[in-house]
């Protein structure tokens, strides 16, 4: 019998497939450029750094770690959710190159992450503070980026904590804002942000990105009012290196600091970009993986790692830090990309924006940054988030709600940390009410109460067993089910034991079914639990 041979050798195929998707991974890059280039001046904006580190971190974000990623779509860049840290941590750590060593330090930490396998520690944060977390950093970039909104582009922007350095607070600084406005900058911020939420539901124009023609505009309405007294000053407009030459632009990048190494501050920031930076990533790897076209699985530990090798490069050379971030992977998704291909071509495409058209950058005005961080700022706080987080029941809103408030009023950290210990009183309290569930029967003056014990029944169960026990009326007849429970802690056995000795007082007849006089964990469990730990 004659083997079969197939018409195309395994390398043909790879070369279709790759021609292939290079038909959409090409056209989604640049869709996906235009995108990220406004964002990545913006994030810069508003962390108080130099403009340049957001095109650097975009371009990582881009060529390095989409090349080290297993996921196929998402994109990389500097993250709205870190603005609040970065900026904190540029003032509080004395000089920017000393945050560009917490940033390789934390880009060392997601390399342990990922070979501790930890890609899945997003699943230990309760998603309602995770989603508070978001939504706060949306209420602060509105609140602070108001300010450039109408023209105000003083040190403002210095500083995103409530209680300011200057000794205003936010609203104050607003309301000081209001009184110095610019007419030009509010004509780009309010015709940009109406073009950014009217743009995408018109499906013809949505070829073309709405970040992309509200930069076009920006620059136009500046040309407009030049010359004018209501026109945009220097201090208004971006400002990226103009480089003559490729030795001039290797010039524009910073190293780190590493005589900081023993200041134990750079140790705990860099920590704390790496928690952050990785939940933010590994969320929006799944919320990707969602909207993936062909269902693909994303592996969260190599991602960890690419993310860990993309922050050690951004910060070696001035960039600030990088994750997955949705508001571009969505773009790209959008733009009918099928490979990573895509974002690597995207940081090839930032890359070459800041050598040949520099100038061109240069013209866009700090308003129509902000109107698009506005936008952003608005789609992270969302009012259809909170009506959701509501119905999902107090649960899950009263932590949302803690959350934002916490980190709004002090910061990042202290507020998630807040949000956490609400989280975890709720949990206690549902864990305390699920271990049990009781049927009441009248027959006569007497009560038949049937009380069936949960699988498992812990420490945290004695009071809410021990209230229900002291609430049964008198002249009851209690039967105490333990044919499901495969553990009863001592505490709680201790209490039905007791009700069961002292129920004659109260004329309560008390029957235990399957009730052992103690239990033990199984072996199996403990071998499971020590797989776990170690």
């Amino acid at each position: 019998m004659q083997k079969f041979k197939p018409a195309f050798s395994k390398s043909d195929a790879n070369k279709y497939i790759l021609k292939k998707n290079l038909k959409k991974d090409l056209p989604a890059s640049i869709v996906v450029f235009l995108v990220a280039l406004p964002l990545c001046l913006g994030i810069a904006l508003a962390s108080g750094a130099p403009l340049f580190a957001g095109i650097i971190s975009g371009i990582i974000g881009g060529i390095v770690v989409a090349s080290f990623s297993g996921s196929q779509l998402s994109v990389s860049g500097p993250a709205a959710g870190l603005t609040v840290i970065v900026l904190g941590a540029i003032t509080s750590l004395g000089s920017y190159q000393t945050f560009l060593l917490a940033v390789v330090l934390a880009g060392i930490f997601q390399l342990i992450l990922g070979l501790i396998k930890a890609g899945t520690i997003g699943n230990y944060f309760p998603s309602s503070v995770i989603e508070g977390m978001l939504a706060a950093i949306g209420l602060i970039l509105i609140l602070k980026q108001l300010p450039h909104a109408v023209g105000v582009d003083t040190d403002f922007d210095g500083d995103q904590q409530f209680v300011q350095s200057d000794h205003q607070n936010t609203f104050s600084a607003i309301g000081d804002a209001l009184r110095h406005v610019s007419l030009a900058a509010i004509v780009i911020s309010v015709l940009s942000i109406a073009i950014l939420l009217l743009w995408p539901k018109i499906k013809k124009l949505n070829i073309v990105p709405a970040p992309l023609i509200v930069v076009v505009l920006g620059i136009v309405v500046g040309f407009l009012f030049a010359g004018s007294n209501s026109g945009l000053r220097a201090n208004q407009m971006v400002e990226i290196p103009v480089v003559g030459n490729f030795g001039e632009f290797l010039g524009l990048f910073t190293m780190p600091d590493f005589s900081a190494l023993a200041n134990k501050d750079v140790y705990i920031v860099g920590a704390t970009i790496a928690v952050v930076a990785s939940l933010e990533t590994l969320l929006s790897i799944e919320a990707v993986d969602k909207i993936d076209p062909i269902k693909r699985v994303s592996p969260t530990n190599r991602e960890l790692l690419a993310q860990g090798i993309g922050n050690i490069c951004s910060g070696m050379i001035g960039g600030l830090p990088v994750t997955a971030v949705i508001v571009r992977s969505s773009a790209n998704v959008g733009a009918g990309a099928r490979t990573r291909l895509s974002a690597i071509f995207h940081g090839g495409w930032l890359l070459l924006s800041v050598l040949f058209i520099p100038q061109i950058i240069n013209l866009i005005p700090l308003s129509c940054l902000a109107a698009i961080l506005l936008v952003v700022g608005y789609k992270l706080a969302r009012i259809s988030l909170f009506k959701h987080m509501y119905r999902k029941g107090w649960d899950q809103f009263v932590p949302f709600v803690v959350t934002i408030l916490a980190v709004l009023f002090t910061d990042l950290l202290n507020g998630v940390g807040v949000g956490l210990l609400v989280s975890v009183f709720y949990l206690l309290r549902t864990n305390m009410r699920n271990s049990y569930f009781y049927k009441v029967q009248q027959e006569g003056d007497k009560k038949h109460l049937r009380i069936k014990l949960a699988e498992e029944v812990s420490f945290l169960n004695k009071a809410a067993i021990q209230v229900l026990l002291i609430n049964i009326p008198k002249d009851s007849h209690v039967v105490i089910d333990g044919s499901n429970a495969k553990y009863i802690h001592p505490d709680v056995l201790e209490t039905i034991f007791n009700f069961e000795e002292n129920a004659y007082t109260k004329g309560t007849v008390v029957t235990l079914e399957e009730i052992k006089k103690n239990y033990v964990v199984s072996k199996m469990n403990n071998k499971i639990a020590n797989e776990i730990t170690s």
